[in-house]
C-alpha cells in the first residue's frame, strides 16, 4: 500500500496565502465611515447655499448692534451733554436716562437673539426681526440727538430684517 499525500501546488499555496492576507487585512481595517448619524438627533451634512453666509452676517450684526445699543445707553445714562440736542427737542420728549435704559434693554435682547440665530432657531429669527423693527423705531425717535449714529443703526436693522426674512430658513438646514 502506498500512501499518497497530496501536496498543494504552488498556485494553490499562493491563492490560500492571498485569501488569508485579505481576511487579516479586513479584520484589522477600521469600519468604513458612514454619512448616517450615529446618534439620534445629530445633524447630517447637507449642501448649503451661499445665503447661509447672510444669516451668519445677520447674527454678527445683531450682536454688534446690541453692543452699540448698550454703549449708547450707557452714554445716555452718564453723559447727557454728549448728544446734539437737549431733551425737549427730541422726537419723543423723554429724559436721556429713560432713553439710556431703553437702549440698554433693546441692546441686550438684540445681542442675545443674535447668538441664537447662529443656532438656527426659528424663534430667534422671529425675535430678531421684531427686535430689529423696534430698534429701528427707537433710533428714529433718537434721530435728532445723534443723526449719523441713528441712521447707521437704522441701516443695520434693515439689513438684519432682510437677511432673516429672505434667507433665514437655510441656516437651520
Amino acid at each position: 500500500m502506498s500512501q499518497s499525500t497530496s501536496q498543494p501546488t504552488p498556485q494553490q499555496t499562493a491563492q490560500q496565502t492571498a485569501q488569508q492576507t485579505a481576511q487579516q487585512t479586513a479584520q484589522q481595517a477600521p469600519p468604513p465611515r458612514t454619512t448616517t448619524p450615529e446618534r439620534p438627533g445629530s445633524v447630517q451634512a447637507t449642501t448649503m447655499s451661499a445665503w447661509v453666509g447672510w444669516i451668519a452676517f445677520a447674527g454678527v450684526i445683531m450682536v454688534l448692534l446690541g453692543v452699540f445699543h448698550v454703549l449708547e445707553g450707557i452714554v445716555a445714562l452718564f453723559k447727557d451733554d454728549y448728544f446734539l440736542v437737549e431733551r425737549a427737542r427730541l422726537t419723543v420728549s423723554v429724559d436721556y436716562t429713560v432713553w439710556g435704559w431703553v437702549h440698554i434693554a433693546v441692546g441686550a435682547i438684540v445681542a442675545l437673539a443674535g447668538f441664537f440665530v447662529f443656532a438656527g432657531k426659528l424663534w430667534a429669527r422671529i425675535v430678531g426681526v421684531l427686535v430689529a423693527m423696534v430698534s429701528a423705531i427707537v433710533n428714529i425717535g433718537f434721530l435728532a440727538a445723534h443723526p449719523v449714529w441713528a441712521a447707521i443703526m437704522i441701516t443695520m436693522n434693515l439689513l438684519i430684517i432682510w437677511a432673516l426674512t429672505v434667507h433665514g430658513r437655510e441656516i437651520a438646514e
